[in-house]
């Protein structure tokens, strides 16, 4: 008997030509894919290029931010008025509660997907490093908010001068408003990416974002009316620094010359509104080192 081992099992071993070869066209580099992210993650966070139902929550809270600048537009409009009913300034302290709800639905959206589907590390496998797409997901966080809080000042500023108000008065106080914007996004969306961070569990990513600005400023005006009430008011301006929403009330009250919601009327004094304005900084540098120091374990 033969003991041929190639006549009894045949070379079946194929080579197949599918067609791949190199890629000789231009390379775009990490510009190009930091935009592109920043890009996606903008659009992301108003649910432009995803499903339907993405986009009903976001597009009804920018509604939300709308609709009462329209109606005080159309109040002052027919009826006259020499000014506007609302400060620039005040305008996004009135909405608070809808701007926390828009930041706990889309900071997770933004990071907790990547955490939890564990897609980062395909991120940095390409020219993007670490730096790109923390600068990414916090430039379109806060320009989202920003887009959010900026347009309700500009539909008040158009209502303006449909009433015939003064030009360079409303304009003055429309630039001190997105002033105050800009500084209250860059704020919220450095926070709220930290939290959202945190936890690859979109759910927990909402509660926890939640939490840290609904409770941070229902404590600190607490503790501010319990000071006003027992003629404290050294403390008031101190307990400002405690929570998002009163730093930015108290920096706008210090340099952009904005009433003030604090209990005494009066918010910090320029001296102290330096500490907040630094306090503020502060924070927005630190979310961006907690978030460069999270991704650095994420992206291993």
């Amino acid at each position: 008997m033969s003991t041929d081992t190639s006549k009894a099992a045949p070379d079946t071993t194929r080579i197949h030509n599918i067609g791949y070869r190199s890629y000789d066209g231009p390379r775009l580099g990490r510009a190009y894919a930091r935009r592109s992210l920043f890009s996606q993650s903008l659009r992301g966070a108003y649910g432009l290029g995803r499903s339907a139902k993405s986009k009903v929550l976001p597009m009804l809270l920018f509604a939300v931010m709308c609709v009462p600048a329209l109606i005080i537009v159309a109040v002052a409009v027919v009826t006259k008025q020499s000014k506007l009913s609302i400060e620039y300034t005040q305008y996004a302290l009135f909405l608070q509660v809808v701007i926390s709800i828009y930041l706990a639905s889309q900071a997770p959206q933004s990071v907790s997907r990547d955490l939890r589907f564990r897609t980062v590390p395909l991120y940095f496998s390409r020219p993007i490093e670490r730096v790109d797409y923390v600068l990414a997901k916090f430039g379109a966080m806060a320009s989202a908010l920003f887009v959010l809080t900026a347009a309700p000042l500009l539909i008040l500023w158009i209502g303006s001068m449909l009433a015939k108000m003064d030009f360079a008065e409303q304009s003055k106080m429309f630039g001190q408003g997105l002033v105050s914007v800009a500084l209250l996004s860059l704020l919220f969306g450095g926070i709220g990416l930290v939290m959202a961070a945190l936890t690859p569990r979109r759910g927990f990513g909402v509660a926890a974002v939640i939490a840290v600005f609904t409770i941070s400023y229902g404590a600190v005006s607490t503790l501010m009316g319990i000071a006003y009430a027992t003629e404290n008011d050294g403390a008031i301006q101190w307990l400002g620094l405690f929570s998002p929403m009163t730093l930015i009330d108290g920096v706008q009250t210090a340099f952009l010359g904005a009433p003030t919601g604090f209990p005494d009327g009066g918010g910090p004094s320029a001296g102290v509104g330096v500490v907040y304005l630094l306090v503020v900084l502060a924070l927005v540098a630190a979310s961006y080192g907690i978030l460069m120091r999270r991704y650095r374990k994420v992206g291993l």
